[in-house]
């Protein structure tokens, strides 16, 4: 069971980081359910303690990164149509199959949103646009920080018992 356990937390961490630049995934959650599986591996050595600050982050950067946009949107004197623009932007982005597609997206759906609610102003329509995109670079760095925190974790969890083991086969 432990080995199950372990290749399920690192798959799950993996994939949560992938997920984490990915917005179709929710990565920053995979990399905690990566960490709970190492956590009930027979040898884990986390705290439960961890487990709850884990879990307390992933909440904190999911809320976060699902404010961040539409906050940082008006901030930049977007409307309705640039939040609009900028998810139409996300999904086609994502679409395209390329993370290139999925970053600028969102700028390009906020601007061309902002340019038709109103046409006339296409600075603001570009400082929405920017707003946008730094609301993803921010949302995602954070995901990624988080995710990459509790990969460290559990490598330092399961790494002395996999080396062990990997050395008793020599013995």
């Amino acid at each position: 069971m432990n080995i199950l356990l372990s290749t399920l937390a690192f798959l799950f961490i993996i994939v949560g980081i992938i997920g984490c630049i990915v917005p179709i995934l929710p990565g920053v959650i995979l990399a905690f359910a990566g960490l709970l599986c190492a956590y009930f591996c027979s040898f884990s050595q986390i705290a439960t303690s961890t487990i709850w600050i884990y879990l307390a982050l992933t909440l904190i950067v999911s809320i976060i990164d699902y404010i961040l946009p539409a906050y940082l949107t008006k901030l930049s004197g977007g409307s309705r149509a640039g939040q609009r623009g900028a998810t139409a932007g996300l999904v086609i982005g994502m679409l395209m199959g390329s993370i290139v597609g999925a970053i600028i997206g969102p700028f390009i759906g906020a601007v061309i949103g902002e340019l038709v609610n109103d046409g006339s102003n296409t600075v603001r329509a570009i400082k929405v646009g920017v707003g946008s995109f730094f609301s993803f670079i921010v949302g995602t760095g954070l995901k990624v920080i988080v995710s990459f925190a509790m990969l460290l974790k559990v490598v330092e969890d399961v790494f002395p018992v996999v080396r062990d083991w990997f050395m008793g086969l020599f013995a």
